[in-house]
């Protein structure tokens, strides 16, 4: 069953610059999905796309349809779309430097009124992630890196979603910390039942997690199906799975070879 739909998106900046291309996806209920592709490729637009983000930064969905949960996303603003189930773990973290991790994780629940159901949530939050309750006496912004992108997500999850957004989650991050992150994302959906949409340029790391995927380039698809299939394919080995993260990404933006794409 379909959670999320979206439909021929077109996704401009400016009123000119076409960053999206008439992308069509799909996430089932509980499904673990994943965009991959280069820097410039449209992934982080199609999440902004999803959540409502895109105004701040002078972009709109030009064409296309969005549902979720049968209903219709685009006619929701981003605080509505929160609301339904919907939220998003922007690249780069952005947790409140000044807050302790509770206090963080306590102001993403203003939409409960049940302040019981929030205290609850915030222990089930402190215990999925052991490393925020052992610094919980300290500042955000002095976390190590790895903390805070636990912390930016466990602040979307008090939230309570049915999906999460999540762009770039190992970015920046040492290979244990990489591993021990999209460990957590595995646990948040198998025991949680919340479905996941991953935006990763590691994709060595995002098939071995994922369901399913989409390949972007300058906008579009260029090509889908299960992580399986994708792993074998020969051209997603060549341009993405080479030498495992040793590639070299300014390449394979300008990577041509459409045809066999498109084939």
């Amino acid at each position: 069953m379909s959670l999320l739909t979206l439909n021929n998106i077109e996704v401009v900046y400016d009123s000119v610059f076409l960053a999206v291309k008439g992308i069509s996806i799909e996430v089932p209920e509980g499904g673990l999905v994943a965009l991959l592709g280069a820097n410039g490729a449209g992934k982080s637009s199609v999440l902004k796309a999803i959540s409502g983000l895109l105004r701040s930064e002078r972009g709109a969905v030009s064409r296309g349809q969005a549902t979720f949960r049968h209903e219709n996303l685009l006619a929701l603003d981003p605080p509505e779309r929160v609301r339904r189930g919907l939220v998003h773990v922007l690249e780069g973290r952005r947790v409140f430097e000044h807050l302790s991790p509770a206090e963080n994780l306590l102001a993403a629940t203003t939409m409960h009124r049940d302040r019981t159901r929030v205290t609850r949530r915030l222990d089930e939050m402190l215990t999925l992630f052991p490393r925020l309750a052992e610094r919980a006496n300290a500042k955000a912004g002095y976390l190590s890196g790895g903390e805070q992108q636990m912390l930016a997500i466990a602040r979307a999850l008090m939230t309570e979603p049915k999906l999460i957004l999540l762009d770039e989650p190992s970015l920046g991050l040492a290979p244990f910390l990489v591993d021990e992150i999209f460990d957590v994302i595995r646990r948040i959906n198998a025991e949680q039942g919340v479905a996941v949409l991953l935006v990763e340029q590691n994709a060595v790391a995002a098939l071995d997690l994922v369901q399913s995927a989409y390949l972007i380039e300058q906008g579009r698809v260029v090509m889908s199906g299960s992580a399986e299939a994708l792993r074998a394919n020969p051209d997603i080995q060549e341009a993405y799975l080479a030498g495992h993260n040793q590639v070299d990404y300014h390449a394979v933006k300008h990577y041509r070879r459409r045809k066999r794409w498109l084939a």
